[in-house]
């Protein structure tokens, strides 16, 4: 069997990533005189490889990250030297999701909210977890487009078994006055099962008032909070730092 017939039939048994390398694999193994075996546990090795990138590019692509690229590495702590970054790199270990337990982001706009809680949940990707990630108002919107498709209940379950959800930017644009109950039924169902991490330029005070619904808002934090670990972002805001970074969106008044 020649190279191009083992290419074919690595492809056909669906071993693609040692197709890939197998003639790079075999030309280095007659230079370095290498055993059968150590060959073969390269190849291995390299299918192993290239198939844990591909699970974790499609995760990540699933997550739906608004911005992919943000890691711990990436954030400046002493910009915000009171931000209690112990507790962010406990979240990034992974630990809360496994006891799924809840966060809360809190702090004005640009004090690097999104940041953190994307990082983490790139974070949880890599450790293995599957991730959602949506914005609240884009959440609230694709409940109320599934609802009006009758597929509500395929969305909500989506929405509640996710391992880790993020719900990011809660107070930065108006929701509509079911978004109150939507939030409280999806705590419901994700609580002590799977974990869910909210950002909101809004203290937890203000939530009823920003969501219309003391009540459900009540019952919805006192589940966020049970297992909660909040995360107080700020003062300082980097989108002020520098008047080019200045964007167009205002919290809520």
């Amino acid at each position: 069997m020649n190279l191009i017939e083992v290419d074919r039939a690595l492809r056909q048994l669906r071993l693609g990533g040692m197709a890939r390398v197998v003639e790079a694999r075999v030309r280095e193994a007659q230079t370095e005189k290498l055993p059968h075996l150590d060959l073969i546990a390269r190849l291995i090795t390299d299918e192993l490889t290239i198939r844990g990138d591909r699970l974790l590019e499609r995760r990540f692509h699933a997550a739906g990250f608004r911005e992919r690229d943000r890691t711990l590495d990436g954030f400046d702590f002493d910009f915000n030297k009171k931000m209690n970054r112990r507790l962010v790199h406990d979240l990034a270990a992974g630990h809360f999701v496994i006891k799924h337990e809840d966060a809360l982001f809190l702090g004005p706009p640009g004090t690097g909210k999104s940041h953190l809680a994307q990082a983490i949940g790139r974070a949880a990707i890599q450790q293995g977890h599957k991730v959602l990630y949506r914005e609240a108002h884009v959440l609230i919107e694709e409940l109320a487009d599934a609802t009006i498709a009758g597929r509500r209940k395929e969305k909500m379950m989506v929405f509640a078994s996710a391992p880790l959800l993020i719900i990011d930017d809660l107070g930065m644009r108006k929701l509509p006055p079911t978004a109150g109950e939507d939030l409280l039924e999806l705590v419901m169902r994700r609580y002590e099962r799977v974990s869910t991490l909210f950002t909101s330029n809004r203290p937890v005070e203000d939530w009823g008032k920003l969501l219309g619904d003391a009540a459900a808002v009540s019952a919805m934090l006192d589940r966020l909070l049970h297992h909660g670990h909040v995360l107080k972002c700020g003062p300082r805001s980097w989108r002020t730092k520098n008047p080019e970074n200045l964007q167009q969106d205002q919290p809520l008044s």
